[in-house]
């Protein structure tokens, strides 16, 4: 909503094969920008200073997303599909790096799904941010908590910026490391975790079932 606020900036959802133009209004007194991660997309929506592709203070700007599904190449080799779970962030208010604005969650969240992958409850999509030494901007006694009822398919975006190295760590639950976190069947060899270290500009996501196993209780 033009006007409104939220750290994190709202969730985008796309499918493989979408393509996604996002009218970009500048209404700060600095330059500012879009960029995002994992998309295919033109150098005019790069969202850096060094193209050009930013936006003045009242200045407006499209910036195009597309995605594509997995195939071949004419050489024969596999290129991977854009589905994953990647974010976007501003890229130049600060430095031309954009650390001044994601230092005050000019960032949000990106899901490319593909075609037949399980959808998460409704509202149960989750986007946690390790920056610095804040969790979505706040502060370790204002934290956001996530409520979940037992059996409900919940999904997370995790997404790290700033300096540090974290340890992403889930009690009594674990998921497959893998791109969608469950594993496809018994064959599967993706490793199980409850534990992953995540850097500066990672993402990654994953579902899993609240209480599987467990029961309910107020889990970190």
């Amino acid at each position: 909503e033009k006007g409104k606020a939220s750290v994190p900036g709202p969730l985008i959802e796309l499918n493989e094969g979408d393509t996604l133009h996002i009218e970009f209004e500048n209404l700060t007194d600095v330059d500012a920008s879009l960029h995002v991660h994992g998309m295919d997309y033109e150098i005019s929506s790069d969202g850096t200073r060094m193209n050009r592709s930013h936006v003045e203070p009242g200045g407006t700007r499209t910036y195009t997303w597309r995605t594509h599904a997995p195939g071949r190449r004419k050489d024969g080799t596999w290129r991977p599909g854009t589905a994953g779970y990647w974010h976007y962030h501003d890229h130049v208010v600060g430095t031309d790096h954009g650390t001044g604005g994601i230092k005050k969650g000019l960032y949000g969240p990106v899901i490319v799904r593909r075609k037949g992958d399980i959808l998460p409850d409704p509202g149960k999509t989750f986007t946690i941010v390790f920056n610095d030494m804040t969790i979505n901007n706040k502060g370790m006694h204002e934290a956001p908590n996530f409520e979940a009822t037992v059996g409900d398919r919940v999904e997370v975006v995790m997404i790290t910026h700033g300096e540090y190295y974290h340890t992403f760590h889930m009690h009594g639950h674990r998921w497959a490391d893998n791109r969608t976190g469950m594993l496809t069947g018994p064959d599967d060899p993706s490793q199980v975790l409850d534990n992953k270290i995540c850097g500066p500009a990672d993402s990654f996501g994953f579902q899993f079932i609240a209480g599987e196993g467990v029961g309910a209780g107020a889990w970190m």
